[in-house]
Formats: C-alpha cells, sequence, structure tokens
C-alpha cells in the first residue's frame, strides 16, 4: 500500500541529511544496517545528548527518494539542535523533550513538504545509568524487544508524523534488562514476500526468540540474512517484469535498527 504524498509546492533545493556515526556507548549497544542500495525514504539517526542519553530514530518518508531526503535533512536538524539544547539542562525528562521533539518535526515535515507527507517514526531515548528506554512509536511498525521475561513488541502509539499539524504524541517506557536485544525494523522489511506469506513482525519475534546474539550489528546482519533466504523467489516469467511506481514489486528499503544491552 502507497503511503500519501501531497505536496503543493515542489522542493526548492534537494539536500541529503549529513553523515552520522554509530556512536559507541559504554554499555549497550548500536548498530544499523541496510539491504542493498537504498531507493525509499528510510532514514535512520543519533545523537549522543548531554546526560549520557542515546536518542535514535527510524523514519519512513513517503515520496520520491531524493525529496524524502530532503525532508529527513529538515527532520535532523530539529532532532539534533533540540536533543541537545533540551538535554543541556539538568532538569529535562525524557518524555516531556521527546513529545516536544515530535511535535516540531510533525510541523517541519509539513512545512518541507509543503503539505502532507506520511512519515511513520521511531523515536527512542535510552539512560544507560537507569537502563530505561523512552520511545514513541508514531504510526511506525512495531519494534520487538527480547529480554529476560520474552518477547514483546513496542507498538504505535500515534499517528505517523507529517499528516496533521497539530498532533501529539505521549511517551512510552520501558526497561533493558541485562542481555536484552531490541529490533527497529523497516516496513520494507516486514512486508517482505516469502513463501508463505509476508515475513511480518511476527517473523522478527521468532528471529529474536530463536536466536541469542551479543552485539547488535551481529543481529542487524543476520535478521538480514534471514529475510533474504526466506524471500519468495519469482517463478516463470512473472518475475521477470519491474514497472517502476506499480505493482507490489515496487522496491522498498529493508533495514534494520539494533541496540543490545550488555551484561
Amino acid at each position: 500500500m502507497k503511503l500519501p504524498f501531497h505536496s503543493n509546492a515542489p522542493v526548492q533545493q534537494s539536500r541529503m541529511p549529513k553523515p552520522t556515526s554509530v556512536p559507541e556507548m559504554e554499555k549497550v549497544d548500536v548498530a544499523t544496517r541496510y539491504l542493498n542500495a537504498r531507493t525509499g525514504g528510510d532514514y535512520t539517526d543519533y545523537y549522543v545528548a548531554p546526560g549520557g542519553r542515546l536518542l535514535f530514530l527510524m523514519m519512513d518518508i513517503a515520496g520520491k527518494r531524493e525529496n524524502a531526503m530532503h525532508i529527513a535533512a529538515a527532520a535532523q536538524d530539529v532532532f539534533h539542535s533540540i536533543s541537545e539544547e533540551r538535554f543541556s539542562h539538568e532538569d529535562a525528562e525524557d518524555s516531556a523533550v521527546l513529545t516536544d521533539l515530535l511535535i516540531t518535526m510533525n510541523k517541519t515535515i509539513i512545512t518541507e513538504a509543503g503539505g502532507v507527507c506520511c512519515a511513520p517514526a521511531f523515536l527512542g531515548c535510552y539512560q544507560q545509568e537507569i537502563h530505561v528506554l523512552t520511545y514513541i512509536n508514531a504510526g511506525h511498525t512495531p519494534a520487538v524487544l527480547r529480554d529476560a521475561s520474552g518477547i514483546q513488541t513496542l507498538d504505535a502509539n500515534g499517528l505517523p508524523l507529517g499528516l496533521f499539524s497539530h498532533s501529539t504524541h505521549d511517551s512510552q517506557f520501558c526497561a533493558l534488562t541485562p542481555q536484552s536485544s531490541l529490533a527497529v525494523v523497516s516496513r520494507g522489511l516486514v512486508e517482505t514476500r516469502t513463501e508463505t506469506g509476508e515475513f511480518g513482525v511476527q517473523g522478527v519475534k521468532q528471529f529474536l526468540q530463536e536466536n541469542k546474539y551479543d552485539a547488535a550489528q551481529t543481529i542487524c546482519q543476520t535478521l538480514l540474512d534471514v529475510v533474504v533466504k526466506s524471500k519468495r523467489k519469482p517463478r516463470g516469467i512473472t518475475g521477470s517484469f519491474n514497472i517502476p511506481g506499480m505493482g507490489k514489486g515496487e522496491p522498498n528499503d529493508v533495514t534494520v535498527l539494533a541496540i543490545f544491552r550488555q551484561g
């Protein structure tokens, strides 16, 4: 299903998000991997804010990649500047900052797109000293968490960004116990067609349930390998044609962002 993108004005000047390296944290391991070339609007970013907080973001911005990345660049400016400014205050509360950050980012996306632009997003803030993850899932694919108690999903609790200028989002909380693994995956991953249907969130849950890794990079790469291996093979002539913008064969980014809490 196509996500809506309605722009009232063309993008004036295309730009890309600034490259950001995956941070090295003392008590948590983080990584991001994309499968092959990126063709859609998937965008991930990290920021280490004052107080040792790890902020991370995954977005799936509708529209052609050149426009989507221009919007991502504007969202990145908000993500970094507000994180730096708000968390520079000692009394900053993670939940309040994340809510304000999403409100500003939402308005920025609408402004940059010149209209409606569906942009599901998963925004998280992990405090490694107390091992608490504060997050907002704004219409994004559920994240999957494996900890000592089993498997749980961090489901959407708000609308995607870019749809309504006055949308608000409430923060949610969960603890990351020792040896916890968190996988935030893109829509392109869960919608990958397999021999029995879509890979789905259930496929991610099964992957984390049946495998135990001690590095975020390994989680990302192994999950992508599993997705590729399970992908449905073309049959006969039906797999030989692909018209861009038409049909279920339209390419989409397949992205994994993983966090592993060390013991």
